[in-house]
């Protein structure tokens, strides 16, 4: 029987499973607490829990054994850094962290997530907590409430708050992503055109969140995902997205020159760079020392803080200052050299960096030899380019960013959809469908 004859009740239930899964993003969606604190990720937690009984009431096999050692690499280079920790306090959180981010949400969502349908359900959920987020942003802009920049409270953050600027950029391009994927993809008429749509409109406040990081990896891997969609569908993509994107920024008067001033401030290294960039690669050569000092195991999780100042050349200052979106004056302190890979580096070592980022790395790889293969003759081409798509932007943004903050746990699920390509079933996934079942999943799609 067609999908579309099945009373909705079945076709709830056939979506139950990764109803938790988009509960995490659309919880993003909420105010954070005055603590900057937000139920999202006490949600991930529980969604854990959730996939672990699941997984006892069913009889599954938790992982294939690639999944497992791939998700389960990064731990090699935890443990030990959690031991070599300076405080077992600091150990423990720092463990909890990462294993929360890399490992058990990811794991959790790749087994909760049973079919293409319900990896389109989530990816849908990225692309409205952007234009959530976005929606915010733009007003914060408009109505001068937003974070402080250059004097003016203009800098679009979203609900994340000045403490956490790079939150809605993270939203915003995570969503802007997933729009473009499945825009590019072989789903129905009406989800081409409106994810096209989302993506015209979430460019807008991606400009406005002044976040360069950002910028670039996301204009990278849109770039990606349209030379692998190939060119008749990229053209048309770039053209309708090109368009509106002109049209709402030029009728919007987004500041031009403060955002040509920033723009042209990623290249500004050594010829007047701002104090946001010194400070960006004076913290890059603190980690690099630490490094060297402790190149196996560095100096274990939480670290960084602790032995920056006795590497840091004095051209760092004492913390970077946030204002706005509601938020008095404060001096926050730089507790990280906003760089994935020199943090990893500095408080894991080698070893650390080469399991975790091991694991990032098959992970691309595994996702891209499957959307190769089924770019001409297979199902499912937009969750390989959404997949593949968060992947590239997430390894990318690492060299300009790290994990804290609310958004760490989007960056977690991220991750989770990137590992369900990745690692789920291929045989199963990627076989001819009978034409009951080819129609049961082209009627969800609509």
């Amino acid at each position: 029987m067609s999908l579309a004859l099945t009373p909705l009740p079945r076709r709830v239930a056939a979506l139950a499973p990764a109803l938790p899964v988009v509960a995490v993003p659309a919880l993003l969606a909420l105010p954070l607490t005055p603590d900057g604190a937000g139920p999202a990720d006490v949600l991930s937690g529980l969604m854990v829990v959730y996939c672990v009984i699941r997984l006892l009431l069913e009889r599954r096999r938790p992982l294939s054994p690639a999944a497992a050692v791939v998700l389960g690499l990064p731990v090699v280079g935890l443990a030990l850094a959690a031991m070599g920790a300076f405080s077992p306090q600091a150990g423990l959180t720092g463990l909890g962290r990462y294993l929360q981010t890399f490992v058990l949400v990811p794991a959790a969502v790749l087994l909760l997530l049973r079919d293409r349908a319900g990896f389109r359900l989530v990816a849908w959920s990225f692309v409205g907590l952007g234009l959530c987020q976005g929606a915010v942003g733009v007003h914060q802009f408009v109505t001068r409430t937003g974070a402080s920049y250059q004097g003016e409270n203009i800098r679009a953050v979203g609900t994340f708050g000045p403490h956490d600027v790079m939150g809605m950029a993270t939203a915003v391009s995570l969503g802007l992503v997933c729009a473009v994927g499945i825009a590019l993809g072989r789903v129905s008429v009406r989800q081409r055109v409106a994810a096209t749509a989302c993506a015209s409109v979430l460019l807008l406040p991606l400009a406005l969140s002044f976040s360069r990081g950002a910028w670039i990896a996301t204009v990278l891997t849109c770039t990606l995902q349209l030379v692998l969609a190939g060119l008749r569908r990229a053209l048309m993509v770039v053209a309708a997205t090109f368009a509106v994107g002109v049209i709402l920024v030029g009728g919007f008067g987004v500041g031009s020159a403060l955002l040509q001033e920033r723009i042209d401030s990623i290249a500004q290294v050594t010829d007047a760079p701002d104090q946001s960039v010194v400070d960006r690669y004076t913290l890059w050569a603190s980690a690099t020392e630490i490094w060297r000092q402790h190149p196996l195991t560095g100096v274990g999780l939480k670290g960084f803080p602790e032995y920056r100042d006795g590497h840091a050349t004095l051209a760092l200052s004492s913390g970077s200052e946030t204002d706005g979106a509601g938020v008095a004056y404060q001096r926050q302190p730089l507790l990280s050299p906003h760089n994935m890979y020199l943090l990893v580096l500095s408080e894991q070592g080698l070893i650390g960096l080469l399991a975790l980022a091991g694991s990032w790395l098959a992970l691309l790889v595994c996702g891209m030899r499957r959307l190769l293969r089924v770019r001409d003759r297979g199902p499912g081409i937009d969750c390989g380019l959404v997949a593949c798509g968060l992947l590239v932007w997430l390894l990318t943004d690492f060299m300009y960013g790290d994990i804290g903050g609310p958004s760490t746990v989007l960056i977690a699920v991220a991750m989770g959809l990137g590992a369900w390509w990745a690692l789920t079933g291929e045989a199963r996934a990627d076989a001819p469908r009978s034409g009951a079942r080819e129609r049961a999943e082209e009627a969800l799609a609509r």
